[in-house]
């Protein structure tokens, strides 16, 4: 990630250490597909170990080390890089009270190409924001991103539960182990409410104080999410719309969120090969 800062090779090779021990450690820990308990103790405890230096990583470019100006670098990989790292948060919490063992080695490989796109794409280095409220916009932006991230993640293992208890023959002892299903759903819809607050206050901001507001790809992709949520909660709220019914739409908005920001910026970035100041 860091790799492409630094005016020395001495500077480069610390600055892009935190990134090679996060792909180092999010290899390793995706590898086993069925580990014995001892072994996938060690693996979260590896996992853990690769959230940190991801989150060094994030700090260095975010924090503009090596440029020699004051500014953060940033772009399409850099936001799923920091999406990615959110999701590993939440999950690290999570996993200590609620069984999500399963989904680790997932979350790795998650984790691991995170790491190396932003490796690959480092964005577009900003040493200034052209509002004093553009930080607390991206801010939200990105919490909203990483709020939904997990609620997809709940809703995936929401689907899957919900599959196996369907199929035939599939009786209480065979149901599936962890988290109870209205838990399991209680705590994703939890998560889309707070994503949908933060997105709804990042565009508010970008509204009143963006210099100029402009109706791009970015604007229209992020009301287009902002409407299939507000659809998806109120639906939830009125109709009762549960399982399938509520991840479907959980995942179209999810979709048009990352392309309002990161779809956008990676075809300005790697496919047109222009600066965007937005």
């Amino acid at each position: 990630m860091s790799l492409l800062s630094g005016s020395s090779s001495a500077s480069s090779f610390l600055l892009a250490a935190p990134s090679a021990l996060a792909l180092v450690g999010y290899g390793v820990a995706s590898w086993p597909r069925d580990p014995s308990p001892r072994l996938g103790r060690g693996l979260r405890w590896l996992l853990l170990a690769a959230w940190i230096a991801h989150g060094v990583a994030i700090a260095i470019d975010a924090s503009g080390v090596g440029s020699g100006t004051i500014g953060t670098r940033f772009g399409f990989a850099p936001a799923l890089s920091v999406t990615a790292w959110l999701v590993l948060a939440v999950y690290a919490i999570e996993v200590r009270f609620v069984d999500l063992n399963p989904v680790h080695r997932a979350l790795a490989l998650v984790g691991l190409q995170a790491v190396a796109l932003a490796f690959v794409f480092p964005g577009e280095f900003r040493p200034h924001a052209s509002s004093p409220f553009a930080p607390l916009h991206w801010i939200l932006g990105i919490a909203s991103y990483g709020l939904f991230g997990v609620a997809v993640l709940h809703a995936t293992m929401l689907d899957r539960a919900d599959r196996r208890l369907r199929l035939p023959r599939v009786g209480a002892a065979n149901a599936p182990a962890g988290m109870p299903l209205l838990g399991l759903e209680r705590l994703t819809f939890g998560f889309v409410t707070a994503g949908f607050a933060a997105l709804t206050a990042a565009i508010l901001l970008g509204a009143l104080f963006a210099q100029p507001w402009r109706w791009d790809h970015k604007t229209v992709f992020s009301c287009m999410a902002w409407l299939v949520f507000a659809a998806l909660l109120v639906g939830r709220k009125t109709m009762g719309w549960r399982g399938q019914q509520a991840t479907r739409w959980l995942y179209a908005g999810v979709v048009l969120l990352l392309l309002a920001y990161a779809g956008s910026r990676f075809v300005l970035e790697v496919l047109l090969n222009r600066v965007s100041t937005s």
